[in-house]
């Protein structure tokens, strides 16, 4: 769960998406259409977004992301601490085992069963906590998705692109079809309109 790999894992995550303007994959006819000067695209107006580029500028992920990170780092130092916690105690009991220092049996076997308890608890926390994590991780890239489908429904609305494609998905491309700024752009616009709205609500209430 360190920083440089869960922000990897993001933006690993989001290369993966390949959006069109109606969210749908292009339908393809029984037979493809020649097109007269030899290019499958002629006519269709096409454009490409960059995602990673898309993710490290729009304030929605930027924020989100961060949040990840410092739980991941929370989490990684809750689990660091319990377990340092028990390897003390582990050289505790050891250490009474071999001086003799445990009146009965039984008594060092209740002590070595309670060991046993807590590093059980820690790996549950552990798994627990990782979950908790990637359970959030998985909302965030839907938010991110919907927010991005809706966001590209209106846009396309006045730019009526064809196919808006994932850069990532693509071996080479004009820059010229490269709208990602414009779509970061609105898309913070969009952001930073929904988070005020939210806020003059919560003022009212």
């Amino acid at each position: 769960m360190k920083k440089n790999i869960l922000r990897a894992m993001t933006l690993v995550a989001m290369a993966t998406l390949i959006t069109s303007c109606n969210n749908q994959a292009p339908k393809m006819d029984d037979q493809p259409v020649a097109a007269e000067d030899g290019d499958i695209t002629s006519g269709m107006n096409i454009a490409f977004i960059e995602i990673d580029t898309l993710t490290s500028q729009y304030e929605f992920a930027k924020q989100t992301t961060l949040e990840l990170e410092k739980k991941g780092t929370n989490a990684r130092n809750t689990i660091q601490s319990k377990t340092q916690q028990l390897e003390k105690n582990v050289a505790a009991f050891q250490q009474k085992l071999q001086s003799n220092g445990f009146t009965s049996r039984e008594q060092a076997e209740n002590a070595q069963a309670a060991l046993q308890r807590e590093q059980n608890n820690i790996v549950a926390l552990q798994q627990r906590l990782e979950a908790e994590l990637a359970n959030e991780q998985q909302k965030f890239l839907e938010a991110f998705q919907d927010s991005l489908d809706h966001f590209l429904t209106d846009y396309n609305a006045d730019k009526k692109y064809d196919l808006i494609l994932n850069k990532a998905a693509i071996l080479h491309a004009s820059r010229k079809y490269d709208i990602t700024e414009e779509v970061v752009n609105g898309m913070n616009r969009r952001y930073k309109k929904d988070a005020s709205a939210k806020v003059d609500t919560t003022k009212t209430k």
